[in-house]
């Protein structure tokens, strides 16, 4: 059990990232394979602290895996072509009914009963107020979109209002047609379009590895451009190379910082968003960290 003094500690150390990240937009990407009732819980106290103090959180999910699993239950199997789900008419009513009427719900659920006196989180899908608009992306992929537009004054107005929005990836083009969207892609234009300060992909990994079976191998900060150079040669593995390359997208897009954290660590949010030495892997657009805060008992230049 921690002194008095030690909470006191964690508390001072805190305050300046408090202090600067109030205000301000950040954007929670969850994949689905971090979602469990346990670590969505503490996810959901670290939302509500962060609202408290006055940080802008929206947050996007995924559910690959949730919808793999009720496929399967259904008797179809789950198609891939280059990470992205094959899309189908039957997919697509399968895809809509798992993330916005399951897991959105799920998560909406799990912040409001955190929240206690007042509920504070709000379900929205991309189809909701033209949130999302989309556009095809490749006929072979089906009822896959890109992100045409986002009405980021949507999102606004909801956190104007005290709400925090929690958003299901399924958007729809200009005649209403839905589309399955990437999360991690959507999570991206989200951030762009709102201008956030930091965009944060919970995912089931510590981060980006040197090398994947060493937990140890984590890096723990790189630019933009040392990034797409490590994907152009094949340095990365697969499966993260379409949060790298959304993540490069975003700070190019002005979004102050990206980060990917191990979204199985309770408190990640946490962790890495009010401690100096934070969790995960940090992307910036340039070298160098020109507005990292120090304390006063540090000089770590791992924060942004």
């Amino acid at each position: 059990m921690m002194t008095p003094l030690q909470t006191a500690a964690i508390l001072v150390e805190a305050l300046p990232y408090i202090r600067r990240f109030a205000g301000k937009s950040v954007v929670v990407k969850l994949g689905g394979a971090a979602i469990d009732k346990a670590l969505d819980r503490a996810l959901a106290q670290d939302v509500l602290l962060l609202r408290s103090v006055g940080v802008r959180c929206v947050v996007v999910h995924g559910g690959g895996p949730q919808v793999n699993a009720v496929m399967e239950r259904m008797g179809k199997a789950p198609e891939f072509r280059d990470g992205l789900r094959v899309t189908d008419e039957e997919t697509l009513e399968i895809v809509r009914m798992v993330l916005v009427g399951k897991v959105n719900r799920d998560l909406v659920a799990t912040i409001n009963r955190e929240a206690l006196d007042e509920p504070v989180a709000v379900g929205v899908s991309g189809e909701d107020g033209g949130l999302l608009t989309t556009a095809p992306r490749d006929p072979a992929l089906g009822f896959v979109g890109d992100v045409a537009r986002v009405r980021a004054g949507l999102l606004h107005k909801l956190l104007d209002g005290g709400l925090t929005p929690v958003v299901s990836t399924v958007g729809a083009d200009a005649s209403g047609q839905p589309f399955n969207i990437n999360a991690d892609d959507a999570a991206m234009a989200i951030a762009v379009a709102m201008k956030a300060e930091k965009i944060i992909y919970l995912t089931a990994a510590p981060g980006l590895l040197e090398d994947v079976n060493d937990p140890s191998s984590l890096v723990p900060r790189l630019t933009s451009a040392e990034l797409r150079d490590r994907i152009a040669h094949d340095s990365v593995s697969a499966g993260m190379i379409p949060k790298l390359r959304a993540c490069a997208d975003a700070v190019e897009g002005g979004v102050g910082y990206a980060h990917i954290i191990d979204g199985r660590v309770p408190h990640a949010l946490l962790i890495e968003l009010l401690t100096d030495e934070g969790i995960g892997t940090m992307i910036r657009k340039e070298a160098g960290c020109s507005g990292a805060i120090y304390s006063p008992s540090s000089i770590s230049t791992r924060k942004g």
